[in-house]
């Protein structure tokens, strides 16, 4: 969305963060550098080599590397880390021993050899997101992932006690999702300049598009890892809106985006938890073309091997990209009518993720003022649908620390509600939505397997009378619907599961609180 409002804050309290930046270390699971090395499943293993650093090797030199295990095959894309040191980074998918080659058009660098031995995952590593049949997510190893996502777009570029702050909020937080911004933020309550930029400037004091700023990328790499450690996926936005000419990242010539492209890749591709979103609001990129965004999905497709999950999100809602393209694998909209996820999913046939249905907040403007009550019920609705939905946070802060740009901390009631939906939801899986009756264009429902869920959302009746289960589809392993039911009365605000008196068959009738946002689970009794 977009969003106005001028603050300014002194650059003095930048220095921890630069001052963190230049402490983050170059990351890896294992290096070649000792030799043959032992590395987890969907670890991160690299090759460090030690090649040219005059003229700028960011620029004249190539590198990559090809890993083979039997048959199979990936290439990776080597970088430039500064101090003539080169990396190559590979997330190995599979158990065993793997070998690499290295080619470059350097002779220190190419033709470089070696061996990793790829071990079992640690507890807690199920490997990067995949998508799970045609609507919902799945981790590698066939764990089912749910995204329950959040959005704070600039929080990397904050000052160090704040980024901490984010971190210990997320921890205890319901969200395993977060979208942010690579570059900085340049926009309402975010006009500050961040302690360091993502390239370095030349002799007359202009960016250098061509020259990447190690301590930014090093800084970026750490906060990726540390959120891997939480269990939570890094949602990053490659290209954004708001930067309004102010650095000019929002209007690189192409060479320097496809090389800033690269160069990302190279750099955080082989950590599991990493998701691509090619922009946030392209529609409002007007330096951007449609041939632009053609480029950068042949480049993503080419040269991301390990096929992180990968959209691109819309600003105006009519204006979702076609999703049908590769390598988007889901699409990343935005739009306050959760109510359309069932119809998109039929419409493209892949996951779908509202991942900005407005937000729980008191800004002036329409897209930051929902209530709790409200967001929450859109979470309700698109879940509901087969879908996804995500969250942020817009309440105004005399310090402007508003969690969906800078992150800090959270205000609002929604979150424990939405951790609440992700419990309901994860007892029994990903759902389907019902479609099969008028009724369900009132009352979205949806079930898993034979498990199904009624959502009232602002309809309040004094009682449920069911009349039959015939709308219902009929069960798996017979011709009519299960003929007894025990039902479970869901208060989504209040955060309640009840169970309700009795198993039921045919014609069944009980009183209700007449109150909203209630949702009714029937479960088959045998």
């Amino acid at each position: 969305m977009l969003e106005f409002i001028f603050r300014r804050a002194s650059l003095l309290r930048w220095l921890p963060a630069v001052l963190l930046a230049a402490a983050c270390a170059s990351p890896s699971a294992a290096s070649a550098k000792a030799g043959p090395a032992t590395v987890e499943r969907w670890g991160t293993f690299e090759i460090e080599l030690t090649g040219p650093k005059d003229g700028n090797p960011f620029v004249d030199v190539s590198l990559d590397a090809t890993f083979s295990q039997g048959d199979r095959n990936l290439t990776v894309l080597g970088f430039y880390d500064g101090g003539g040191k080169y990396r190559v980074r590979f997330m190995p998918d599979a158990i065993g021993t793997w070998t690499y080659r290295t080619r470059s058009n350097h002779k220190s660098l190419d033709g470089r050899t070696g061996k990793l031995s790829v071990t079992a995952p640690s507890p807690g590593n199920h490997g990067p997101v995949r998508v799970a049949g045609k609507h919902h997510f799945a981790y590698d190893d066939g764990k089912a992932y749910l995204p329950v996502g959040t959005t704070a777009y600039a929080w990397i570029h904050q000052p160090a006690a704040l980024q901490d702050q984010t971190l210990k909020t997320l921890a205890a937080a319901p969200f395993n999702k977060i979208r942010m911004c690579v570059f900085p933020k340049w926009y309402e309550y975010n006009r500050d300049e961040p302690a360091i930029y993502p390239f370095e400037r030349d002799a007359a004091g202009q960016f250098d598009f061509s020259r990447p700023n190690l301590n930014f990328f090093r800084h970026l790499d750490g906060r990726v890892r540390d959120l891997m450690k939480l269990g939570i996926e890094a949602d990053l936005i490659i290209f954004h809106p708001y930067d309004e000419g102010h650095w000019g990242f929002d209007r690189m010539p192409p060479d320097a985006d496809d090389r800033y492209l690269r160069y990302l890749i190279a750099r955080v591709g082989a950590y599991r938890n990493v998701w691509w979103s090619l922009a946030n609001e392209y529609d409002l990129l007007k330096k951007k073309t449609p041939a632009d965004w053609d480029r950068y999905l042949d480049i993503v497709a080419k040269q991301d091997p390990f096929r992180h999950p990968t959209s691109i999100h819309n600003g105006e809602p009519d204006r979702i990209y076609d999703p049908r393209r590769a390598p988007i694998t889901h699409l990343s909209v935005q739009h306050p009518n959760t109510g359309l996820i069932a119809s998109w999913r039929t419409q493209f046939d892949k996951p779908v993720v509202d991942d900005e249905c407005e937000y729980e907040g008191n800004f002036e403007v329409p897209w930051g003022n929902i209530s709790a009550e409200e967001l929450v019920h859109r979470f309700w609705v698109g879940f509901m649908g087969g879908g996804y939905v995500g969250h942020a946070e817009t309440y105004a802060h005399p310090k402007d620390e508003i969690w969906w740009s800078r992150g800090g901390a959270l205000h609002g009631q929604s979150p424990a509600r939405i951790a609440f939906l992700r419990r309901v939801i994860e007892e029994h899986g990903p759902i389907e939505p019902l479609t099969n009756s008028w009724m369900w264009t009132r009352m979205p429902a949806a079930r898993h397997g034979e498990t199904f869920l009624v959502y009232y959302g602002p309809r309040q009746p004094m009682r449920l009378t069911w009349m039959t289960l015939s709308q219902f589809p009929l069960s798996k392993d017979g011709n009519k619907p299960h003929p007894r039911w025990r039902f479970q009365l869901i208060d989504t605000w209040n955060m309640t599961v009840t169970d309700l008196p009795g198993v039921h068959e045919g014609k069944i009738s009980f009183d209700l609180p007449a109150k909203p946002y209630l949702a009714l689970r029937a479960i088959p009794v045998r």
